[in-house]
Order: structure tokens, then C-alpha cells, then sequence
């Protein structure tokens, strides 16, 4: 197998690198996906047997809501080309990730593959979830049409070193840690957005990395699969156990008036599991927060979103 990691500088592709994972990291800097003979070319040049498809423009609650156009346009470009220069160059497989936010906002729990397209998504995300509906749907078609092995995943909200940090742009576990440790440095309160009442599911980036691994041995079918950890947690509960990681003794206020997302998220393991893939395998979200938080410490501000804090004590 020659490996060829689409994102390879992102959170989940820097993963891989740290496992030691043989393969040829594409980042933004190499190949502009959004072209299609960039795409092309850059396929045709590395001739690659299998793909992890990770790149995309991705973005927290506020991101999403705020450049719902811009996350279509970019994201359905990518996805494209990117399928259309594996199909072209005779990539043996592909697998290309999705995201939870595909299934729709009023749905029956657990979250199964097969309820992907029975409802529209949440509206604060819905044109980034559609464009993952379709990167799976292009699977699906190249599939049937020209026999392609092209599979696709989906995992739950991801966390871990090398995450973005930027406010507007990270998800929630980044964003949470980063407010605590600057106002912790500040001495000021933190704000989080919503109640805190919001479930979700949440993998440790490593365990993403070896359950996609997996997934390129293992499985071969055309409908979609679901992946990471079963653990559900509240929002509220995660910004306790950073705060106490990350010593952080003042005040966490919740400000209702901002938007909180989809309220809970469960997805079905069946499929993964029966491939032999457990729970087992996934990190303790205790175990993994504290070592993200330990990463996130040593590293700041010298990290993917963050800025010094200027000559006034202010965060940029």
C-alpha cells in the first residue's frame, strides 16, 4: 500500500505522522484541492494506491453559521476533485471522512448509517453537512458507475494536539481549553456559549488515526460507517474537567443567548464493532483532555490559531 493523506497537516493527520504511519502528507501549501488539475496532478505525480481523504474547511458552531456559503463552496470543491483525480489516476481505495453533523436535527437515537438522508440537518451547520452528505454520495455513484472502492466514515466531535485553536474556527475542546487558560492568565471569568446541557460523543485524535488505519484493512462497502468512542458526556461536564486540568479556580458563565448546536448526537457502533473494532480501543476522555491540556501548555501561544497576547494584556 502507498498512502497518500489528503489534511496531512490537520489535527487527525498529524496523528497518523506521530504513529509512525508511512504515507505522503498532502497540506494546503502543496495542492490547492479547490482545482481540478491541481488535484489531478498532484495524484498523478505521487501515483498513490490508497487515500485518506481528510482535507476540509471546518469550523465550530459560530463558523459554521456565519459562512454557510463559503463552507459549501470550498468544501464542495474539494471533496469533488478530489474524488474526480482518484477516480482519473486508478486509486485502488479511498476513504473519505464525514462528520455527525450529515444526520438530521429531528431523528430517532442511536444514529445509524442508513438515517443519513431521512431528515435535513441542524439549520446552525446545514451547508457543510450536506456537502459531507454528497462527498458520500460521489462515493457511492463512483462506486456503482466505475467500480471504485470508495468508502466513506464517520466520526464523532475529535479532539487532541495539534487541534486549531482559533476561536471562530475550533471546535468545542479546543475552544474551551483555550478560554480557560487565557482568562486564567488574564484573571478573568470565562464565557462559554449555551447551557452547557449539550450531549456529544468525543475520540482522542490518536484513536481516529488507528481506527482509520483499520478501516483501509477492513472494510469495503458502500454505505457509510460510524466511528469513535461511545462515551457521552454533557458540554458542561468536559469545561469541569478542563478547568480542573487545567487548575483554572474562577468562574465559567454560560451565556444562553449564544447558540449550543444539535442538543445530542449518539451514534450506533454495530457496524465497526462487528468488524471487531470496540470500545476498548479508545482513549478515556479523562486521560485524553489531560493530555491534550498538557500539549496545549507546553506549546502555547506557538500553536495552530493562537496569537500573542499584546503589549495591553490583551488576547488577539
Amino acid at each position: 500500500m502507498k498512502l497518500l493523506v489528503t489534511g496531512g497537516s490537520g489535527m487527525v493527520g498529524q496523528a497518523l505522522q506521530n504513529s509512525n504511519c508511512e504515507a505522503i502528507y498532502l497540506s494546503s501549501s502543496d495542492c490547492d484541492l479547490r482545482n481540478l488539475k491541481d488535484a489531478c496532478d498532484i495524484i498523478s505525480d505521487y501515483k498513490p494506491t490508497h487515500v485518506l481523504h481528510l482535507a476540509a474547511r471546518v469550523g465550530g458552531v459560530q463558523a459554521n453559521a456565519d459562512y454557510l456559503g463559503d463552507f459549501y463552496f470550498d468544501n464542495i470543491l474539494i471533496n469533488t476533485n478530489t474524488l474526480e483525480a482518484c477516480k482519473r489516476n486508478n486509486v485502488k481505495k479511498v476513504l473519505s471522512m464525514l462528520s455527525t453533523c450529515i444526520f438530521p436535527d429531528v431523528i430517532k437515537y442511536p444514529l445509524t448509517e442508513k438515517q443519513m438522508h431521512s431528515g435535513p440537518p441542524h439549520p446552525s451547520n446545514f451547508a457543510y453537512a450536506y456537502v459531507k452528505r454528497m462527498l458520500d454520495v460521489q462515493s457511492r455513484a463512483y462506486r456503482k458507475q466505475y467500480g471504485c472502492n470508495f468508502i466513506t466514515a464517520i466520526p464523532n466531535n475529535l479532539y487532541g494536539e495539534n487541534d486549531n485553536f482559533d476561536l471562530e474556527q475550533s471546535h468545542v475542546i479546543p475552544a474551551i481549553i483555550r478560554k480557560i487558560h487565557e482568562a486564567k492568565l488574564l484573571g478573568q471569568e470565562v464565557v462559554l456559549w449555551g447551557d452547557g446541557s449539550p450531549l456529544r460523543e468525543f475520540t482522542y485524535s490518536k484513536d481516529l488515526a488507528r481506527t482509520l488505519l483499520f478501516l483501509l484493512d477492513n472494510y469495503n462497502e458502500k454505505d457509510p460507517i460510524n466511528i469513535g468512542s461511545s462515551e457521552e458526556i454533557s458540554i458542561k461536564s468536559v469545561a469541569e474537567i478542563i478547568a480542573k486540568e487545567m487548575k483554572f479556580e474562577g468562574k465559567i458563565i454560560w451565556d444562553i443567548t449564544k447558540p449550543a448546536g444539535q442538543f445530542k448526537k449518539p451514534s450506533d457502533k454495530n457496524k465497526i464493532e462487528s468488524l471487531g473494532w470496540s470500545q476498548k480501543n479508545y482513549t478515556n476522555l479523562d486521560q485524553g483532555i489531560k493530555d491534550t491540556c498538557k500539549w496545549f501548555l507546553d506549546n502555547y501561544p506557538n500553536i495552530r490559531g493562537i496569537e500573542l497576547i499584546n503589549e495591553k494584556g490583551e488576547i488577539k
